[in-house]
C-alpha cells in the first residue's frame, strides 16, 4: 500500500531568547534597547528519518522537550523544516493543541463550519455532518455560545469532534485525550480504535506508556530530538521506560553528596505468590510478597525499607514502609533480607511496577532507590474498571423497608445470592 508518511534527515530551529533580550518591539521601546543581545538557535528536531505504511497506528513517546509536538506539527504542515523533508500522503485530521484552529469569538457552530472547512470539507458536506458532530461533543445546549464561555473540556470536545467527522486518511493526536472526563475519553478512544479498523494512519503522542502499547502497532522515541529507536510498540516502550527507570536512579538513589551514600544497597527484589515461585503475574485479589536483599556496609541504625505500587502510566496506587509500620530495625554489617507480605492485592487489571527504596532513619538520605525496576501484570477477574478491586457486595431489598431488616443475603463478587 505505501507509505503514509516519509521523513528524510528532517530537522527544524528554534530561535532560543535570552532573558535580557526584548521578545517584542514594544518592549525594546520600553527598554531603551539596552542589554540586547544575539538570538541563540538550538534544533528541537535533528536528523530524524522514518517510514509509516498506510493503515498503521504508530505512538511517539519521549521526556518533556524532546521534539514529540514538533514532529506532529511539521507532519500536519505547520511550520517548515529547517532540513531534510517529510511527505505525507492523504487527508490530514490533526489535534495537535487543544483549541488550535478555534476561534474564541466564533460560536460553536461557526467554528464547526470553520475548521470543518480549514480541513478540506465543503460548506455542504459540514453542514450534512453538523449535528452529529454537536451530538458527539455533548454541546446541543452551548451550541451558539461564543467560543471563550466554554470550559477547557469543552473546546477539547468540539475539537475532537471535528476531527473525527472529517474522515481522515491521516490523524495526528497531540496529549489532547488527556483532558476530558473518563466517559468522554472513552468515546474518543473508541473512535481511534474504529479509525483504525478503517485503515486510517495515526500517529499518537502521549505519556500514556499503556495506552501506547495497548493501541499502536509500532511506536518511535524520541530524545533530545533525535530519534533513539523505532519498532514494535511494546519494545520501543519497554526501552524508554528502562531509561525512566535508569534516569531515576542516577538521579536519586543514593545522596551523592553524602558519606551515607549506599551505606545500605538493595542486591535483588523477588516477587514471589503466595507458594514462593517468582511471578511476573498475578489475578487481582491473590497474594503477592516482595522479597528484599540488601547488603549494610556497616551498622545501620533504625533504616527505612519502603514499597510503592505504581501503575504503568505513574499513579501511585499504594505506598509503605517499615517507618509507617511502626517497625525500628539495626542493621549489622553484611547481607540480610527483608520483606512484605501483601494478603491480597486488590488491583484491577494493568500494568504496574513495584519500586522499592531503602532511607536514613528521618528520610535525610536516600541508601538505594529501584524505580520502575519491577514490572508486575495485573490480570482482571471481572468487568470493573477503576484502581482498585476491593472484596465488595451487592445488597437487594426494598428502597421501603426498614433499613438493614429485610434486606437479601449479601451477594458476593457482585452476584446476589439466591
Amino acid at each position: 500500500m505505501g507509505d503514509a508518511i516519509i521523513m528524510d534527515g528532517l530537522g527544524k530551529q528554534f530561535p532560543r531568547y535570552h532573558p535580557d533580550r526584548p521578545r517584542t518591539v514594544q518592549e525594546a521601546v520600553l527598554r531603551g534597547l539596552r542589554r540586547i543581545r544575539p538570538v541563540e538557535r538550538f534544533w528541537a528536531l535533528r536528523d530524524v528519518s522514518f517510514r509509516v505504511a498506510h493503515g498503521r497506528m504508530v505512538g511517539v513517546v519521549g521526556f518533556n522537550g524532546a521534539g514529540k509536538s514538533t514532529l506532529l506539527r511539521l507532519i500536519g504542515g505547520v511550520g517548515r523544516p529547517d532540513e531534510g523533508r517529510v511527505e505525507v500522503h492523504g487527508r490530514i485530521g490533526a489535534l495537535l493543541d487543544l483549541g488550535a484552529g478555534l476561534h474564541p469569538d466564533l460560536t460553536g457552530r461557526e467554528n464547526v463550519f470553520v475548521s470543518g472547512v480549514i480541513a478540506g470539507l465543503t460548506r455542504r458536506e459540514v453542514a450534512q455532518r453538523f449535528d452529529s458532530i454537536v451530538a458527539f461533543a455533548e454541546l446541543e445546549q452551548f451550541i451558539d455560545s461564543p467560543l471563550r464561555t466554554y470550559s477547557t473540556g469543552m473546546q477539547m470536545r468540539l475539537a475532537f469532534a471535528v476531527a473525527a467527522h472529517i474522515e481522515p486518511e491521516l490523524l495526528l493526536i497531540d496529549e489532547v485525550l488527556a483532558v476530558g472526563d473518563a466517559a468522554f475519553q472513552r468515546k474518543c478512544l473508541d473512535r481511534i480504535a474504529q479509525f483504525k479498523s478503517m485503515g486510517c494512519t495515526i500517529l499518537l503522542v502521549s505519556h500514556d506508556t499503556t495506552l501506547i502499547r495497548q493501541l499502536c502497532d509500532e511506536a518511535l522515541w524520541l530524545r533530545s530530538g533525535q530519534l533513539v529507536a523505532s519498532g514494535a510498540a511494546d519494545g520501543v516502550v519497554g526501552q524508554y521506560l528502562a531509561s525512566l527507570s535508569a534516569r531515576t536512579r542516577r538521579a536519586t538513589p543514593a545522596n551523592e553528596n553524602s558519606s551515607e551514600a549506599l551505606r545500605l544497597e538493595i542486591v535483588a527484589v523477588h516477587l514471589l505468590d503466595e507458594g514462593g515461585f517468582p511471578i511476573a503475574e498475578l489475578e487481582s485479589g491473590q497474594a503477592m510478597r516482595v522479597e528484599i536483599e540488601y547488603f549494610a556496609r556497616g551498622p545501620v541504625p533504625t533504616p527505612i525499607f519502603g514499597v510503592t505500587v505504581t501503575r504503568d502510566d505513574g499513579l501511585i496506587c499504594y505506598d509503605t514502609s517499615t517507618a509507617a509500620a511502626g517497625l525500628a530495625l539495626t542493621l549489622v554489617q553484611g547481607t540480610g533480607r527483608i520483606a512484605l507480605q501483601f494478603e491480597r492485592l486488590d488491583l484491577s487489571g494493568g500494568r504496574y511496577y513495584i519500586d522499592v527504596g531503602t532511607y536514613a532513619h528521618d528520610w535525610g538520605d536516600t541508601y538505594d532507590y529501584h524505580w520502575r525496576a519491577y514490572p508486575l501484570t495485573v490480570r482482571p477477574t471481572s468487568g470493573e474498571k477503576g484502581v482498585l478491586s476491593p472484596p465488595h457486595c451487592w445488597e437487594v431489598g426494598s428502597v421501603l423497608a426498614p433499613r438493614a431488616k429485610l434486606l437479601a443475603p449479601a451477594a458476593r463478587n457482585g452476584m446476589p445470592r439466591e
